[in-house]
């Protein structure tokens, strides 16, 4: 006999970045909610990005100006939102005259400016730049001469959604990772809804409206899981990144034009790496595991090449990621100029489904503000859309100074070692209070995996952030698998399972 759970009003399928958001302010208006990932929170798409929050400058040549000026209107929020995962980067666009006149690119910085409201909080405007004079220039090839400057903003990708989640679970939604939506059946007033969890008992729930944010899997869960007719057709595009070790000793980021007129972003990464990426190419395969392929690693090592002196070869990349991207079919020919704008559909034809098509990071709070203003109204929700100045979880930081916080943070606890300090406070904010506040040496965080990785934090994120292997420790909730070796894995993974009470805690 399966287990029957209580009606709610909405069932989430999806943990990436869009369910997470929805699920966050769907709790945050008074519904009861659920949300489901048959994997790990972001465990696809939303932790595959090339973690930026930005307006996207190159969609301007594709006239896309309000999908620029939501963007840019979100990146001013999310930085008060969560300062600690979120924070101000500039961009150096050397200039390569046959590729763009300078003045198309003065125009669009321009337009950039303005759409972000001239000045974000913390984020100067563009400006023009001597390549021969300023420190961006030094790593670059000497013909080189002119550039521009522009900002936008770097985050924690997998983070952001897991923050989501937290903050929908800490508003009273239930959150259920490992755990896949295997068939839906639709009624006049409600789904009922069949769930599969990791150990394959399967329980059966009811929701009163069925939220489909799976984001690779949209069109297959309407055609396979909810058995609903439809018209959308989602174009699956894979973007794959490489990081090297760092390649230039400053704080800026490079965007660079190549010759098929798309752009190469040159990030600094993890401290000691640089990032970069991405491909646009299409993909037709299993959305669950893509892998970079040979030419596109030639392609981003060549893309980079050509700009900077030192050459970049597939064999100085020592590690890759690839995610595939939902984009709105819009008939375009090249991949790279599909719109990443999203859309929204309800249908009515019985209990209430709602899709959710595309959309990116950047945009997500918003998506999820109008999937619920479409929502609510439905349930008769008692609160207002609420998220737009609510800080995520550890985003509570006076003032949204990160810096003041880390300061203060390192100051009362000289015992930590300044790298580990600084990597608490970036990827928890004000929770990392809850790792340490029980702790007065080093010694007292417990088992050291490798690097500066030990179980106090690996507590805390069992027990309060769903990692349930070492990889989600690892490459979602931190990059640390760049540093520790493949014994300290081993160890961990042991750790994870014994903490789990004998569960899987492959890496």
């Amino acid at each position: 006999m399966t287990e029957q759970v209580p009606t709610a009003d909405l069932l989430i399928v999806g943990g990436g970045i869009n369910g997470a958001a929805i699920a966050r302010d769907a709790a945050g208006r008074g519904l009861s909610v659920l949300l489901c990932e048959r994997d790990d929170i972001a465990s696809h798409t939303s932790s595959a990005s090339t973690k930026l929050i930005h307006g996207g400058l190159r969609y301007l040549e594709q006239f896309e100006f309000a999908l620029v000026g939501k963007a840019l209107a979100e990146r001013k929020r999310l930085l008060r939102m969560a300062p600690h995962i979120i924070w101000p980067l500039r961009f150096v666009l050397p200039h390569q005259p046959h590729l763009r006149p300078a003045w198309m690119i003065r125009i669009g910085l321009f337009l950039y400016d303005r759409l972000g409201g001239r000045r974000g909080r913390g984020l100067p405007g563009s400006r023009s730049v001597n390549l021969r004079k300023h420190i961006a220039g030094r790593p670059l090839q000497d013909d080189f001469v002119r550039g521009f400057v522009y900002s936008d903003a770097w985050v924690q990708d997998a983070r952001l959604c897991v923050l989501n989640a937290m903050d929908a679970s800490e508003r009273g939604a239930t959150v259920l990772t490992r755990t896949a939506c295997v068939s839906a059946t639709r009624g006049e007033h409600d789904w009922q809804v069949q769930l599969r969890g990791a150990d394959g008992a399967p329980r059966t729930v009811r929701a009163r409206a069925l939220v489909n944010a799976t984001g690779p899997w949209a069109a297959r869960f309407l055609d396979e899981v909810a058995h609903v007719p439809h018209n959308h057709t989602l174009r699956l595009i894979k973007g794959s990144h490489i990081v090297v070790p760092k390649l230039f000793d400053h704080d800026h980021a490079y965007i660079f034009q190549q010759p098929d007129r798309r752009i190469v972003f040159a990030i600094p990464y993890e401290h000691d790496y640089t990032l970069i990426g991405t491909t646009d190419v299409d993909y037709r395969e299993d959305p669950s595991s893509p892998r970079i392929d040979q030419a596109e690693t030639q392609y981003l090592c060549e893309a980079a090449s050509r700009y900077f002196k030192r050459p970049i070869r597939p064999d100085d990349v020592v590690w890759t990621y690839s995610g595939v991207r939902p984009l709105l079919d819009d008939d375009s020919d090249q991949a790279s100029e599909i719109t990443r704008d999203y859309l929204l559909t309800l249908d009515r034809q019985g209990a209430p489904l709602l899709n959710v098509f595309g959309g990116k990071l950047t945009t997500s709070r918003k998506l999820a503000e109008e999937a619920c203003d479409t929502l609510s109204p439905l349930f008769g929700a008692p609160r207002p859309a609420w998220t737009g100045g609510a800080p995520l979880p550890g985003g509570d930081l006076p003032d949204a100074n990160f810096e003041a916080f880390h300061e203060d943070f390192s100051l009362r606890r000289p015992w930590l070692p300044d790298a580990l300090a600084l990597r608490l406070c970036r990827n928890y904010g004000s929770r990392a209070l809850r790792i340490v506040e029980s702790c007065s040496h080093l010694e007292e965080l417990g088992e050291r995996f490798g690097s500066d990785l030990y179980a106090a934090e690996v507590d805390y994120l069992i027990d309060f952030e769903w990692a349930r292997t070492a990889e989600d420790i690892l490459w979602r909730r931190s990059k640390l698998g760049l540093r520790i070796d493949a014994q300290g894995q081993r160890r961990l993974q042991e750790y994870v399972a014994m903490r789990l009470g004998g569960a899987d805690g492959e890496v």
